[in-house]
């Protein structure tokens, strides 16, 4: 039984089976689009990519994840859903728990207050997007969709930071 499965109910065998030949025409695909055009969450897509794209990261390691990424030093930050795609450049803020959230602030357009407690698993996603190599760390909620995500930042050649690459690669040998 997949990660998904245990959250939220299985995704019908069809589905899948059609999930699977999405992902097989076009491999680098946006996963969000690929849930919602076969009606499963952005988690069940995820997990039907291949096993090396993508390491599982227990949801307890929330903090100490978020720390590290802290880090790395300006990131883009995204947060997926049906009406928008949000994309915010900055450095992700210390954070602390407080009334029920781990609250973010600091000198960064990224701040706020997470349900951390609502995140039920965390992957390390290396896979290609529109042709490129792309890092991310992302968070999935209870129902299989992703609460937000941390990507590796790219510079002017639209190659990814070297730096922010090594911390990604060295997260990945470190959960592995």
């Amino acid at each position: 039984m997949s990660l998904a499965e245990t959250l939220v109910p299985a995704a019908p065998a069809d589905a899948m089976e059609k999930v699977r030949a999405a992902l097989a025409a076009k491999p680098d695909g946006v996963i969000e689009a690929v849930a919602r055009e076969h009606g499963v969450s952005t988690l069940a897509v995820l997990e039907a990519t291949p096993d090396e794209q993508r390491l599982y990261i227990a949801a307890e390691r929330f903090e100490a994840l978020w720390q590290e990424l802290s880090s790395w030093g300006t990131v883009l930050f995204i947060v997926h859903t049906p009406d928008i795609v949000l994309e915010c450049e900055g450095s992700l803020p210390v954070g602390s728990f407080g009334h029920g959230y781990y609250n973010i602030h600091g000198d960064s357009p990224i701040g706020g207050h997470i349900k951390a407690g609502n995140c039920k698993a965390i992957y390390l996603v290396d896979r290609a997007f529109h042709g490129r190599r792309s890092c991310s760390v992302q968070f999935f909620n209870g129902a299989g969709e992703a609460m937000f995500k941390v990507f590796a930042r790219r510079d002017e050649a639209r190659e990814l930071l070297p730096d922010q690459l090594e911390r990604f690669e060295a997260l990945q040998r470190s959960f592995a």
